[in-house]
């Protein structure tokens, strides 16, 4: 299923939501005293299920950083990669911070707040595959996660080749890791979790599709909400707080968002 598929399905959503949409989510968030973000569990390290199967990463700890800021408790909605517009167009989340990557189609039907943070959709496969380019898919048998950018990105750019969609990162890990499939569209934080226990064949990086920045997703119309949110990320790249978080996780700074 495309991605444009998805969000002409997310746009049903919205529309039918828009009537029952609040006048200040943000207001509402307080009174609650809880806010609820939609997160993916199966994208380590942003999300995943720790051994005592609690969930952490680097979502899920800037999930509780802005629940903290808010001075509300957290609420984790697990979602996939397929159904985390959907799920904020129907009111079942406040908000969406799943390494969410932001490009034109879902700005269509949803707000994002400022980037803090940039993801690249790699194409990766052994040695023994001599990729360097779309053409050189065709025919080949490549997974991908569904509804993510880099399923839109590899139909678009490789209509030849034999795609296999999962509904969630960890599955297509899974897969890749048991010999299913060696060529996989994803970002390089999969890629490695993959060659960590595929240590026998690994998977290298091929050549890049796209560089997306990641945000927080939100309902269009809640400008309360957006206006704290940018401040939010404002504050927090600017206090390093975002930074160290990514670093924890990823081991790496987070890259340069004036690049």
């Amino acid at each position: 299923m495309k991605i444009v598929k998805l969000l002409g399905a997310a746009t049903a959503f919205g529309i039918a939501f828009a009537g029952a949409a609040t006048a200040d989510q943000l207001a509402d968030i307080r009174k609650a005293g809880v806010i609820r973000v939609a997160t993916d569990m199966g994208v380590p390290p942003y999300g995943m299920m720790s051994p005592s199967l609690q969930p952490v990463g680097s979502d899920v700890d800037t999930a509780n950083l802005l629940a903290e800021s808010l001075g509300v408790k957290l609420e984790l909605v697990p979602v996939t990669g397929a159904n985390r517009i959907p799920f904020l167009l129907t009111d079942k989340a406040d908000v969406v911070i799943s390494s969410f990557s932001m490009n034109a189609e879902r700005e269509k039907v949803i707000d994002f707040s400022r980037p803090y943070g940039k993801i690249q959709i790699v194409i990766a496969g052994p040695a023994s595959e001599k990729v360097k380019s779309f053409n050189d898919l065709a025919g080949k048998r490549v997974v991908v996660t569904r509804g993510t950018t880099a399923d839109s990105g590899l139909t678009e750019g490789a209509p030849k080749a034999e795609i296999v969609r999962f509904d969630d990162d960890a599955t297509l890990v899974t897969a890749v890791t048991s010999g299913q499939a060696d060529l996989a569209a994803n970002t390089p934080s999969v890629i490695k979790t993959i060659n960590e226990r595929r240590s026998n064949d690994p998977l290298e990086i091929k050549f890049l599709i796209n560089v997306f920045p990641y945000a927080i997703g939100l309902r269009k119309g809640e400008s309360e909400l957006k206006d704290y949110l940018d401040g939010w990320v404002a504050d927090n790249l600017a206090n390093g707080k975002l930074n160290t978080i990514y670093k924890t996780w990823h081991g790496a700074d987070l890259p340069d968002m004036n690049d």
